[in-house]
């Protein structure tokens, strides 16, 4: 099919999807009731330059990262992410990639957490979605691209973030992270991407290339963290790591203890930064 096509239909779906239900303020007078372009580009992670021209059919083959996008933005079925693949004239990933879909049951946990600081990364600990509040927690990730938006790469050759590490629970943290990884890249071994990722990390990360060489094989699970917030201070919170069965999937989930000083600040922190977002 044309990309004129692939444009046509991710307008169709864009109409359908309201603001409210993606996450977003509905603000102002609309022309039609579904998310704007520059929504849409927001919520996928790709420039509204680039949406337009998709919707145009002035942009010819999308990656397979920018239409996986598009399909969670757009909060799409199973089979109309397959189409829109197709579409694309891309493959749908198989068994052996790691899976970037985030299903509709998934998403519609996630919605019911709208409060709540909350990121899902996929199983090779790639970030798929940060709801506004995580942001605000943990600053924005929408402009991170490629690799940055690894948390595995992130941790060895990414720049300080604002959870607060001695250096053993860093080097703890790492340990963790890349028994996490091999695990995955055993379940996955046809995905080229991953394959790349580890690559990269070993060719520039002595202390990824020594744990990656140890064969150590596991899983990360968070705890108690420190973050230190630019302007509301430090806060101590509980971060959980849910996985999806299935589809290897991790939902990271920060709260605090009610009634406790953690838990006023973060309130503020997600008002501030949930402000500073939205202007």
């Amino acid at each position: 099919m044309t990309t004129t096509e692939f444009g046509r239909t991710m307008h169709r779906w864009r109409d359908r999807v309201s603001p409210e239900v993606a996450g977003l303020p509905a603000g102002g007078q609309r022309r039609a009731p579904g998310l704007r372009r520059e929504e849409l580009a927001l919520l996928a992670g790709i420039s509204v330059d680039y949406v337009t021209r998709l919707e145009q059919g002035r942009a010819a083959n999308p990656s397979a990262q920018v239409v996986e996008a598009l399909a969670r933005a757009l909060r799409l079925s199973g089979d109309e992410r397959t189409h829109l693949f197709r579409l694309a004239g891309l493959v749908p990933p198989g068994p052996d990639t790691v899976p970037a879909y985030i299903t509709p049951s998934v998403q519609r946990m996630l919605d019911r957490l709208a409060g709540t600081p909350v990121a899902v990364y996929d199983a090779s600990w790639t970030l798929l979605v940060a709801n506004p509040p995580y942001a605000a927690l943990m600053g924005d990730p929408s402009g991170w691209r490629g690799n940055e938006r690894n948390g595995v790469w992130r941790n060895f050759l990414g720049h300080e973030g604002r959870t607060r590490q001695t250096p053993e629970s860093r080097r703890a943290l790492q340990a963790a992270l890349v028994a996490d990884l091999r695990a995955t890249a055993g379940r996955y071994p046809g995905d080229q991407r991953l394959r790349r990722l580890v690559a990269d990390l070993c060719a520039h990360s002595e202390r990824f290339a020594e744990l990656w060489d140890s064969g150590a094989v596991g899983r990360h699970e968070a705890a108690r963290k420190t973050i230190d917030h630019p302007q509301v201070g430090a806060l101590t919170l509980d971060c959980d790591v849910l996985t999806v069965t299935g589809s290897g999937l991790h939902i990271m989930i920060y709260t605090a203890e009610p009634g406790t000083e953690d838990a006023e600040r973060l309130a503020l922190a997600i008002v501030l930064g949930t402000q500073a977002l939205v202007g």
